[in-house]
């Protein structure tokens, strides 16, 4: 089994010095972050700046100059008494059901985190989110300045009022393409926008969300990614970051695999979802104690007809989900699923941290 640490240390290189959360005063923290094939330590917070990042400058794929978002202020009369949840990938799918169902409860203020803003705002009237109970805000995660542009828009919406929840529900899954493609910052984008992305958007708002009291963070992991289940074990190809070859080598254009072997879509996806679920491990056990946060990854179930599959051939996007209804009886429907992890940081019961 492969340990976190390697896989932490090739992340730790996608931080920045822009603290958009500053960390506390009072704080220490060690993080270890790669430059090249050399090992720094740093005891500071974990913000920590990598040479890696300052190395090489790629074109702009995904996000351009113009895409960053005017700031929103005053979002603390908005949101009031309620909870402040932050979910990404929330305009479709799992993450817009979700969001959909922690606003109508009355209970929480949602930020939906999305690619496309304008969509964001359609489908949240669409699903009949009522009004002021959300705010739409640019996040593509597959770069890594738009993610550090949405923490500091974010900041300045809620002012000093910290985030009590964040849920890292978005993700890209390219089972059908013979060829890599590739984030503004030149890693794989299965890797670079369901874990990259995260991993950086995570390690800013550690700070942030410690000061909020009963915090929960949770990463939506996947049974695809665990060889001991039948879809991980059993279904080709399995989850293998291997001895982390592709990430101890930068994980950038050409190096599409972590475990630096020819691209694989579906694997490539199967090993981001290894990736976030060892991450929730080590923030558990990294912050947990200090923060008080409650860090937490769940499956909400097998939802044959997400746009998550939107790759995938038009014959299995009709046969799946049938066979998941009457043959195995493991399918979910969209808004059960949504409610389902709603309620990892809705429900009273769900305060368990690992």
């Amino acid at each position: 089994m492969v340990r976190f640490t390697p896989c932490v240390l090739a992340a730790a290189a996608m931080l920045t010095t822009a603290e958009a959360f500053a960390p506390a005063a009072t704080t220490q923290r060690s993080l270890t972050s790669v430059s090249s094939r050399n090992i720094v330590t740093s005891s500071n917070s974990p913000t920590i700046l990598s040479d890696m990042l300052t190395q090489t400058e790629l074109p702009a794929k995904l996000y351009f100059p113009k895409d960053k978002e005017a700031a929103k202020y005053l979002g603390g009369v908005k949101i009031g008494s309620r909870k402040l949840t932050v979910i990404t990938g929330a305009s479709s799918g799992l993450g817009l059901n979700c969001a959909a169902c922690l606003a109508k409860t009355g209970r929480h203020f949602v930020v939906m985190a999305v690619r496309d803003v304008e969509k964001g705002k359609r489908v949240a009237k669409e699903f009949g989110m009522p009004e002021g109970s959300y705010v739409v805000m640019k996040l593509e995660l597959g770069s890594l300045q738009s993610v550090r542009d949405f923490v500091s828009n974010l900041k300045a919406f809620k002012s000093i009022r910290p985030v009590d929840n964040l849920i890292c529900n978005a993700a890209v899954y390219k089972p059908t393409d013979p060829e890599p493609a590739w984030t503004d910052d030149g890693f794989e984008q299965s890797m670079g926008i369901n874990h990259f992305g995260h991993f950086l958007l995570t390690n800013l708002m550690v700070d942030d969300m410690a000061k909020a009291k009963g915090a929960r963070m949770c990463i939506v992991g996947s049974i695809t990614g665990n060889t001991n289940t039948v879809g991980g074990g059993l279904v080709y190809p399995q989850a293998d970051l291997g001895k982390l070859q592709g990430f101890e080598s930068g994980a950038r254009e050409p190096i599409s695999m972590a475990d630096g072997k020819p691209f694989f879509g579906a694997k490539a996806y199967k090993d981001s979802k290894v990736c976030n679920m060892m991450t929730v491990s080590e923030l558990h056990r990294r912050y947990h104690d200090s923060t008080g946060i409650a860090f937490s990854s769940m499956y909400p179930g097998c939802i044959a007809d997400t746009p998550l599959f939107r790759e995938k051939r038009p014959w299995f996007r009709k046969a799946f989900p049938w066979f998941m209804k009457y043959v195995t009886g493991g399918y979910v429907g969209m808004e059960e699923a949504g409610e389902r992890l709603a309620q990892v940081v809705d429900d009273p019961e769900c305060t368990k941290s690992d």
